[in-house]
């Protein structure tokens, strides 16, 4: 073989070898171009994350929970001077819890209005002491009305509709009471969830589950609270909002026990009378 075609021999494996390297690198750019790896962003659940961690409340206003507690002392004033005066266990009540609420609340309003005083853990005994002492009062006025409904002659028949007011009475108490326990008590209570670094949520509502169904940094307020003390005492049990930790189940449970005694009991012992 001459020369001259031992050159043109080297030039065409020179030139085969050099397409077959380069191919493969033409089609691994053209793959890397076709599926580029995708930019970083924030993990797939981290809205539904926040949202059942629980907004931070933007304005929590005293407006509605002052209003619920006027109501329970309303409420208490017309059971123990109208309807059934007995169910009131001891006259001194009648007086006593009153003017001990009117004491706790008066100086509870000024400093939940005050930046000063809103934080301080002072305010949250008051607010604690005065829903205890509501509920207190609402629970013997309770037992009484049970005692009075098995006691011989305790019932007259004249009187089933001060009896039936008197229920009413102490259902719509048990209402308002318990919404107070859960707006106070609800991620650390009032104060603690303007913040995120509040305690873990105690209640789970439907829009912490589905945070695209409602509105931006969604927060409970007292209405939503007293929704769920409403639909509670209806239905005997939660309805489209659960509770999540030990303290809000047993209150739950409590609050659906006294409910339950006073539409079962009350309620069917007064239509009983009637007939």
């Amino acid at each position: 073989m001459t020369q001259k075609a031992l050159l043109s021999l080297g030039a065409t494996v020179t030139s085969s070898h050099d397409s077959t390297t380069t191919k493969p690198s033409h089609e691994t750019m053209g793959e890397r171009s076709l599926s580029p790896d995708p930019p970083r962003t924030e993990p797939k659940d981290s809205v539904e994350e926040k949202a059942a961690w629980g907004a931070p409340v933007k304005h929590e206003s005293p407006v509605y929970p002052s209003l619920a507690v006027v109501g329970t002392l309303g409420l208490y004033l017309v059971l123990s001077y109208g309807g059934l005066k007995e169910v009131v266990p001891f006259g001194p009540l009648r007086v006593i819890v009153p003017a001990i609420e009117v004491a706790l609340l008066a100086p509870l309003l000024a400093a939940r209005s005050s930046d000063q005083y809103r934080g301080h853990s002072l305010v949250r005994v008051l607010s604690i002491s005065l829903i205890a002492v509501i509920n207190i009062a609402n629970l013997l006025s309770l037992v009484q009305l049970i005692h009075l409904l098995v006691t011989p002659g305790g019932i007259r028949p004249l009187q089933t509709t001060d009896l039936l007011l008197s229920s009413v009475d102490v259902w719509l108490t048990n209402v308002l009471v318990f919404a107070l326990w859960y707006w106070e008590l609800d991620r650390g209570g009032p104060y603690e969830r303007i913040t995120v670094r509040h305690r873990q949520p105690d209640f789970l509502f439907p829009q912490m589950a589905t945070p695209y169904c409602a509105a931006e940094d969604w927060a409970p307020d007292f209405v939503d609270y007293f929704y769920v003390s409403f639909t509670n005492a209806t239905a005997f049990s939660p309805t489209d909002t659960m509770p999540l930790t030990n303290w809000a189940k047993l209150l739950m449970m409590v609050q659906s026990f006294a409910s339950l005694v006073t539409v079962a009991l009350v309620a069917a012992r007064a239509v009983n009378i009637l007939k």
